[in-house]
């Protein structure tokens, strides 16, 4: 919806760039046909998307936990509260894995950095009103009061890596 040809373009290069990167085995698993492409991935993914992100904690120790997800214009965005162990590890490591899978019929991981802001930052305006438009029907004006709230953050991750995988169609017999 919101997304560029542009953007698909950018996507669909680090979707390849990833998967020539892609070890053996995931190679094996996510096979050409099982891949799915940047025009393809922005249709799945309208709206709110449940996402794991994993950050380190100071001592090396990886820590997960859901988030609600956001993919626009070909990256992930998220958001939680500045009093969140999730914003501590962030400020200090911004390095972050997040991964969004529906049973064994969609997976997309994506390795990268986030990078913090605030949904009232200017140059945010396009995402803003990307937000507005998701979370408003759902929650109604009272999202838009805690979204401008100074407890929250966002963040996009910078993606280095981007893998994703369909699962085959079944077959009629």
């Amino acid at each position: 919806m919101y997304e560029t040809h542009e953007d698909h373009v950018w996507l669909q290069s680090l979707l390849d760039r990833s998967y020539r990167r892609a070890g053996e085995h995931l190679r094996s698993i996510t096979t050409p046909a099982r891949r799915i492409s940047a025009v393809d991935l922005c249709d799945l993914l309208p709206g709110v998307q449940i996402l794991e992100v994993a950050t380190v904690t100071a001592d090396g120790r990886p820590r997960v936990a859901p988030v609600d997800g956001l993919f626009f214009r070909g990256h992930f965005y998220f958001g939680s509260s500045r009093t969140s162990l999730r914003y501590r590890h962030l400020r200090a490591r911004p390095q972050v894995s997040a991964a969004h899978t529906r049973g064994e019929e969609i997976s997309v991981v994506v390795h990268g950095t986030a990078r913090l802001f605030s949904l009232l930052d200017p140059d945010r305006q396009e995402f803003r009103d990307y937000c507005h438009e998701v979370y408003l029907p759902r929650y109604g004006e009272g999202w838009a009061d805690f979204a401008r709230g100074d407890d929250i953050f966002y963040a996009v991750i910078e993606p280095e890596l981007m893998f994703t995988f369909r699962m085959d169609q079944p077959r009629l017999t």
